[in-house]
């Protein structure tokens, strides 16, 4: 079976845990670093480069670079801000035959998941030098607000990886478990988890061993990627005024600029003002042009990512409304993510908290810990801990008009069983067709499509006069049960509605046995 390490997969870097001990301990990665760059690059013999070798070799490499991969993983081409991302990354995104958004190289489309996985067998190999002995299985952490797509397709990337996926465990619940774990006393946290790709925002509380999320909610297009960006955006406008040339569209630029704001936005976290200066950027029609910006001062910087500062208001607003609580009745704010580190955000939190943040946590391991934590709860080595995860998003039926019915309402505790009564809406109505959805969405469209059943043979009767009683299973691992029962005759149907991550299930076993041969 082979050990069970935990995975902090994120959108810049990823992080390892294994608890030993009764310790949790981070494993370094071969640069002997905490993290690792959640970066995969193909060499012009088409070998495979993971990590921080990746990163490096990006500036003359773009176009075969993938970082950021996670932002696509369990999402369709034609979401508005996969349209978004890919206007601001080197490499091609493309559309996957089913509609999933894919990564495009001249050496083939590669689904996200499968970079994930590269990255993933990359871990694998870190974890098993530094134990000596064969990983089997491993506890993966996404962020709260991801749908089941994104989960599925998490739980895809470690099978072909050669891992088998335990348990998804929500980032911030992983960082509450990781902090609170040792501390003997009940308390209700706001775990604030702001990371390279996505924001989440999760209310949760400990008593007596429990951890039972409240609320959950966030933003999967938020993240320190974004403030990156708007730099770069800064950058550019200030290059093309003073040379007069538009850069915009040289990948190779673009990746030097990338790395600069990444740089600049990680030092003024502890300065007040950095430069920037990067020669031979571009080529005018008098020769060499140089991007130099001698004085880069923090406050500019926090005026560009107003907007997205902004932005983290609404989610925290919200889960603590979904909580029942006010900011008051909160005994601690936890940090987690790289972008935390930025002082405007920390200003931001607690100004919508009204308290100083927990500053005993490191950000960017946290996550990693709560997911050896769980790894260790999962196999008994640690005992009398219990997790009460929460659904994200609501999940309902479609109903006339195009209009959704939630039966499970967002953020509630799982596993958990609901039931809803519905009624014909036509004259000697034969059959009913269930359509389920997840999302928030008041019309069906604009939510995620899970699957559908039909209920026949009901009784010829007039409209409104049979009924439907329609119950809503979901287990503890997410998976969904879906029965209909006419009330009158008992006649029944049902459906199990597993996520799908857009790949088969055949597609899976495939990129798995291919990976397994080649390594």
């Amino acid at each position: 079976m082979g050990r069970m390490i935990g995975i902090d997969l994120g959108t810049t870097n990823c992080c390892i845990a294994v608890l030993q001990d009764g310790d949790a301990q981070v494993i370094n990665s071969r640069q002997g670093e905490r993290t690792m760059p959640s970066v995969v690059a193909f060499s012009d013999e088409g070998t495979e480069i993971v990590g921080t070798t990746a990163q490096r070799q990006a500036v003359t490499n773009p176009n075969r670079t993938i970082f950021g991969v996670k932002r696509l993983i369990g999402r369709k081409f034609g979401d508005e801000e996969i349209e978004t991302w890919s206007e601001h990354v080197p490499y091609e995104i493309c559309a996957a035959p089913n509609g999933d958004a894919w990564v495009r190289t001249r050496d083939g489309d590669y689904s996200p998941q499968e970079i994930s996985a590269v990255i993933l067998q990359e871990i694998k190999a870190i974890a098993e030098d530094f134990l000596g002995e064969e990983i089997g299985e491993a506890v993966i952490t996404v962020p709260a607000y991801f749908n089941d797509s994104q989960r599925q397709a998490t739980k895809d990337a470690g099978t072909i990886a050669g891992l088998r996926v335990k348990n998804i465990v929500n980032e911030p619940t992983a960082a509450a478990l990781g902090y609170g774990i040792d501390k003997n006393r009940d308390q209700t946290l706001a775990i604030f988890d702001l990371g390279g790709g996505t924001f989440d925002i999760t209310i949760l509380k400990t008593e007596g061993g429990v951890f039972e999320v409240l609320a959950t909610h966030g933003d999967t297009f938020l993240g320190g990627d974004d403030f990156d960006r708007l730099l770069i955006e800064y950058l550019l406008d200030q290059f093309e005024g003073e040379c007069g040339e538009d850069i915009s569209d040289d990948p190779v630029a673009l990746q030097r600029l990338k790395e600069s704001a990444e740089t600049a936005k990680r030092e003024l976290s502890s300065t007040s003002t950095t430069s920037i200066n990067l020669p031979f950027i571009a080529t005018g029609p008098d020769g060499p042009l140089h991007l130099r910006v001698d004085v880069l001062e923090r406050t500019k910087v926090e005026r560009l990512c107003e907007q997205l500062i902004d932005r983290l208001e609404a989610p925290c607003k919200q889960a603590l409304a979904d909580a029942g609580i006010v900011a008051s009745d909160l005994d601690q704010v936890l940090l987690v993510g790289g972008m935390t580190r930025m002082p405007a955000v920390q200003a931001k939190v607690e100004e919508i908290f009204g308290k100083i943040t927990a500053k005993d946590v490191n950000p960017d391991e946290i996550v990693a810990v709560g997911a050896a934590t769980q790894c260790a709860i999962m196999t008994g080595e640690v005992q009398d801990v219990v997790l009460l995860d929460v659904t994200p998003h609501s999940l309902g039926v479609r109903v006339t008009e195009g209009r959704m019915s939630r039966v499970i309402e967002k953020n509630t505790t799982i596993p958990t069983s609901e039931k809803k009564l519905f009624a014909t809406t036509r004259d000697q109505q034969d059959h009913v067709e269930i359509s389920v959805y997840q999302g928030e969405d008041e019309l069906v469209d604009n939510n995620s499509y899970l699957g559908r059943f039909v209920l026949g043979d009901l009784p010829q009767a007039a409209a409104g006069k049979v009924n439907v009683e329609v119950t809503f299973l979901m287990d503890a691992d997410g998976v969904l049960n879906v029965k209909a029962r006419e009330v009158t005759t008992g006649r029944e149907a049902s459906v199990k509605i597993a996520p799908s991550s857009g790949l088969s299930k055949d597609e899976v076993r495939n990129l798995s046995n291919r990976r397994r041969k080649a390594s």
